[in-house]
């Protein structure tokens, strides 16, 4: 009897673990195709076969499924560990020389970019319709984003050091302009550059900006 109870809790675990990637995977779709504002959780329901009290059972209102999407989006799968300790990041914080490091955010810029930039496009460009769920959002991500330039900025000045005239604080402003998802959709999709081309770009152009001449 105990047995057969631990098989019916794990099959219904399994079945909410898959509930929950299907209706993640019609919230992504369908964010990216129309939108936050045109997307109903009535349509996300019925995309990922589900009802729509299984959406809120398993992720929760239209504001949650839009950070869980974009949570998973951005981490590539539903891997519970942090981006900061995943080994993309610590290569970064491990580079023995400025230029490596940068170099390496900047490779991380680019796999970040490349999953997520059809999304945060579209974010982006919604957020100035004045729907409140969503500029709040955004202006999560994009404080997120500063908080991680801020660390890389501090890190750079604390063990390598930066060029004259170029403050902690505005190296941590220019690596959070240059990795906005705004200039790589510039780039990658309206001037049709491929991703490896953005990336050494980027690697180079923040360490011209921030570090003395190479030797």
């Amino acid at each position: 009897m105990v047995e057969r109870r631990r098989y019916s809790t794990g099959l219904r675990t399994e079945q909410s673990l898959l509930a929950r990637r299907r209706i993640l995977g019609a919230a992504s779709e369908l964010f990216t195709e129309r939108g936050y504002a045109g997307t109903t959780l009535q349509e996300i329901a019925a995309s990922a076969g589900v009802s729509v009290q299984t959406v809120y059972n398993q992720v929760g209102g239209k504001p949650a499924l839009l950070k869980a999407v974009y949570d998973v989006t951005l981490a590539g799968d539903d891997d519970p560990v942090p981006m900061a300790q995943r080994p993309i990041a610590r290569a970064v914080i491990e580079a023995t020389d400025a230029r490596q490091c940068l170099a390496r955010y900047a490779e991380m810029a680019r796999v970040l970019g490349e999953r997520t930039l059809p999304l945060a496009t579209t974010l982006l460009a919604q957020a100035a319709t004045g729907d409140p769920d969503l500029h709040a959002f955004v202006d999560t991500i994009e404080q997120q984003r500063a908080t991680g330039t801020s660390a890389i900025a501090q890190h750079i000045a604390t063990r390598f050091g930066l060029r004259d005239g170029i403050d902690t604080q505005t190296a941590a402003d220019i690596l959070w302009t240059l990795t906005a998802p705004e200039l790589a959709d510039r780039l990658v999709r309206r001037r049709g550059w491929r991703w490896d081309r953005y990336q050494h770009w980027l690697a180079a152009t923040m360490a011209d900006t921030l570090l003395y001449p190479a030797p």
